[in-house]
């Protein structure tokens, strides 16, 4: 994100000595709320099973009703603050009955989720909100930050693409912030303060719009305001959805308050940090941290799934998230990582005529790396298509920026073109591209960086 993230975080910054530094810092609003909820309710309905879980056969025992006062679960429901609901509990009463088909709910999707909820309930903590908050995202995507609906939806919390935006969720061809387990949070219970603090403090009234909207909830208060009945959740007509949202997530609070008498085992989670964010400014291949941090790729991106490509994003300050046990050792791994290690990609566009082994001479590289870095098996490309280019540092140098070069500036002038302009200082358009961030045209009056022999 462009701010510093509104959190408490484990941050192991490079360069400093190897410890865990604690950066506190206050909520802030993002300015106006966006018209839009995070999915438009007509876009998508939830589903009444989440991906991934089935029914179970399997009679459920006694003895795994049971729940430790040292856990996870024990933390959410003792900072419940929204279970006062008699008015409503008819509604509740009818989602109760899907823990009921489903005792072993929890149990199949845990394990993903315990990546990230203790995360999210510190965070809660922090901003004194009702832990029941914890819970929103097994409703929202069951805990899985790379869910996508058909709205465009993504990530744990399930923004579209408009309201990402607004919170700041930066998406682009190499990062989608959606997706970022620590900023997608952070954005997400920004939206539900302002929610709430736009509907005076009632938590049931900002669920609702954040499911169908801040205009679709007070639309229905202004209707029923007119017809001299009450304002309160329960009382206003809402889309059906949004009308079995808020009881969703109040079922699934009773059950983790009282599993033994809805008969649903609870999987037992530590009430410890399952990850620390580790500050990177340059671009790391993933696999190569995944193998500093000796973990599996597999696991890193589940703890990374923002990164759409191979690699971190580039252009500004990113984080990647290891296990809390690795962070130590990865941080070390990082400080005395050789300069070659360290990789510059770059998108390249396949132009009609392309072939890897053109592409790979032109840019310096080796076929081979393209086709390791993009996943080819053989040598098929298109016009059209996204390569990633692999650059490492120390050759960028090298090539683009040699000292024997002298370095100006360039103003663009009307009928020039890259191809006009090498061929002017004798030098290659690729190395125009490299030197500079261009857009699909050249404008007249843009000003170029070159290195003339």
């Amino acid at each position: 994100m462009a701010n510093t993230p509104y959190f408490a975080k484990a941050c192991w910054r490079l360069g400093a000595p190897l410890g865990l530094l604690l950066l506190l810092a206050g909520c802030q609003s993002t300015g106006s709320l966006p018209t839009e909820p995070v999915t438009p309710v007509a876009a998508r309905e939830l589903p009444a099973v989440p991906v991934g879980v089935t029914p179970s056969k399997k009679p459920v025992a006694q003895h795994e009703l049971s729940v430790a006062d040292d856990t996870l679960w024990s933390r959410i429901r003792s900072g419940y603050q929204l279970q006062d609901q008699q008015q409503g509990q008819a509604r509740i009463d009818q989602q109760l009955a899907f823990y009921e088909r489903h005792p072993r709910y929890f149990e199949q999707t845990a394990p993903r989720a315990e990546r990230y909820l203790h995360y999210v309930v510190e965070q809660l903590a922090e901003r004194q909100m009702p832990k029941e908050l914890a819970l929103l995202p097994f409703i929202e995507s069951a805990y899985n930050p790379q869910a996508n609906s058909h709205a465009q939806a993504a990530g744990l919390w399930q923004f579209i693409p408009s309201t990402g935006r607004h919170f700041e969720l930066h998406q682009n061809w190499w990062y989608d912030g959606r997706r970022d387990i620590t900023a997608s949070t952070q954005a997400a219970l920004d939206y539900l303060t302002q929610l709430n603090q736009r509907f005076d403090g009632d938590w049931l009234l900002a669920l609702a719009a954040y499911n169908c909207g801040g205009g679709c909830v007070s639309r229905a208060i202004t209707r029923n305001e007119r017809q001299g009945l009450p304002t309160d959740y329960w009382s206003l007509r809402l889309p059906r959805e949004t009308m079995q949202y808020v009881p969703k997530l109040l079922a699934m609070a009773q059950v983790i308050e009282q599993p033994e008498q809805y008969g649903t085992p609870l999987p037992e989670l530590p009430d410890a940090p399952y990850f620390a964010a580790i500050d990177l400014d340059r671009q790391l291949d993933l696999n190569k941290a995944a193998e500093l941090a000796d973990i599996s790729a597999s696991e890193l991106r589940q703890l990374n799934p923002a990164y759409h490509q191979r690699i971190t994003a580039p252009r500004r300050e990113y984080q990647l998230l290891v296990p809390v046990d690795k962070a130590e050792q990865f941080s070390a791994a990082l400080q005395s990582l050789p300069e070659s290690a360290w990789v510059d990609y770059q998108p390249y566009q396949v132009r009609r005529g392309d072939n890897l082994s053109l592409i790979a001479q032109r840019h310096s590289v080796t076929v081979n790396a393209i086709r390791d870095v993009n996943n080819l098996r053989g040598n098929m490309i298109r016009a059209g298509q996204t390569l990633m280019l692999p650059k490492p540092a120390e050759t960028v140098v090298a090539s683009n920026r040699s000292t024997s070069r002298d370095q100006t500036t360039y103003t663009v002038k009307p009928g020039d073109s890259l191809y006009s302009i090498a061929r002017r200082f004798d030098i290659q358009v690729d190395n125009i591209r490299s030197w500079n961030t261009l857009g699909r045209h050249l404008q007249p009056g843009e000003q170029l960086t070159l290195y003339l022999p």
